[in-house]
């Protein structure tokens, strides 16, 4: 049996763990510059705020309805989701992290007669350790285990556990469930679903093998036979590495300088490098890009990518700012308001397997010494405590006027109780 461990409105709850008065209220968080919604409380979704609406179009509508907004707080989150993590651990044999709120569950060796209660029991403890309301679906394929902790969600009468085990209640389940719900369905396949008249999950299951095997890959066989009930994805004891790793940001006004440019794309590179690093890797390629603004018709547009080959591997952020640098000053142009950049890695392998070079002019043991040391400092004290002197603070190409404090990861903001 697996199961799945979904958080419910995940941004919005880890706002409303430290800030009571968002109970009740409807919320929603926005992305990167206040730009969309990316998250809604149950409120806010009854008031028919849609997911990735701009703020400004409902800004008289938030007012109407008191409606409380917030910045996205990744710092916040990112603590909270680790901490949901650990205590999944604790009481399973293995998870898999799928997402930053959702990680599927091994329940070999729990009891199939208790499982119900057992999931009940287990989002009772993630809510008293962290705070988080969680939905906890369970079946005999991840597939089934998605679909039944969206039930969780629709009915609270389940009691934040649902098990869907016998094929009388999993059929009911299917002829209800929209097709285009269904994990692994995409926007073009749930298309074309219903332009053959299928709209559910259940009329889908019903479909012949070679209906399947004429008008599918292989990912869309895996998810009709999951849905039968025939295990086909594989659960992952290991949290894969990234393949690639890209940072990148869009600014709350154009950027025209170089310098302002040049700040953003080190401080990029810098976080790309960390992150690199953390899952014990090194790339050997890089690629950098800059942007206008597109929906400003009234301005040049100019749009550039440069990327850059390592000789020998790197976790560097010496080596991965520089090259990032230098491929920034062969992309910009004098006159041009720059929108967004961003930084990625690719061609990433662990960093036990590097080959290395008769002619590399890379001092790598101090690199790495010092990398280490800064990894160290940064992790004991704070984020960016020590970074390179051209890494400057985005915060001020970035609009955030409704951030919450980082209640968990900052000294500074971590909440004072008076007595």
């Amino acid at each position: 049996m697996f199961g799945l461990c979904d958080c419910n409105n995940f941004f919005v709850s880890c706002e409303r763990v430290f800030n009571p008065s968002l109970e009740g209220r409807p919320v929603v968080v926005l992305s990167n510059n206040d730009g969309c919604i990316v998250s809604r409380s149950n409120e806010a979704k009854a008031l028919g705020i849609k997911m990735g609406q701009p703020l400004y179009q409902i800004q008289d509508f938030i007012k109407r309805y008191n409606v409380a907004v917030c910045s996205s707080n990744y710092h916040l989150y990112g603590d909270m989701s680790q901490r949901v993590m650990s205590t999944l651990r604790q009481h399973l044999p293995a998870i898999e992290i799928y997402s930053i709120d959702e990680a599927f569950l091994l329940l070999e060796g729990c009891p199939a007669e208790n499982l119900k209660e057992f999931g009940e029991n287990l989002a009772r403890t993630v809510k008293r350790n962290t705070g988080i309301p969680v939905s906890i679906g369970m079946s005999h394929t991840k597939t089934l285990a998605k679909v039944a902790s969206k039930l969780c969600k629709k009915y609270p009468k389940l009691n934040s556990a649902c098990l869907m085990q016998r094929p009388e209640d999993i059929r009911k389940v299917l002829s209800k469930f929209p097709i285009e719900d269904v994990w692994g369905i995409g926007r073009r396949q749930a298309k074309m679903f219903k332009e053959c008249n299928i709209t559910t999950a259940a009329q889908f299951c019903d479909l012949p093998e070679a209906w399947i095997d004429n008008r599918l890959n292989i990912t869309g066989k895996r998810t009709w036979l999951e849905l039968k009930g025939t295990p086909c994805i594989e659960f992952s004891h290991d949290t894969p590495d990234k393949q690639s790793i890209t940072v990148s940001r869009s600014f709350s006004k154009e950027l025209y300088s170089l310098d302002d440019l040049h700040e953003t794309i080190t401080t990029f590179a810098g976080i790309a490098a960390e992150k690199l690093r953390k899952q014990k890797c090194v790339a050997q390629e890089l690629q950098v890009f800059i942007l206008t603004n597109r929906h400003r018709d009234d301005q040049p547009q100019h749009y550039e990518f440069a990327q850059a080959i390592f000789p020998t591997a790197t976790d560097s952020t010496l080596e991965i700012a520089k090259a990032a640098v230098k491929a920034l000053e062969r992309m910009y142009r004098n006159g041009f308001g720059y929108k967004k950049s961003g930084v990625r890695l690719s061609r990433i392998t662990s960093a036990t397997a590097v080959q290395g070079s008769l002619f590399d002019t890379v001092d790598r043991p101090k690199h790495k010494a010092l990398m280490e040391t800064i990894d160290r400092i940064n992790a004991e004290i704070g984020r960016e405590s020590v970074k390179l002197v051209s890494q400057g603070t985005i915060t001020g190409h970035t609009s955030r006027e409704h951030l919450s404090p980082q209640y968990t990861t900052r000294w500074e903001d971590i909440l004072v109780v008076k007595v």
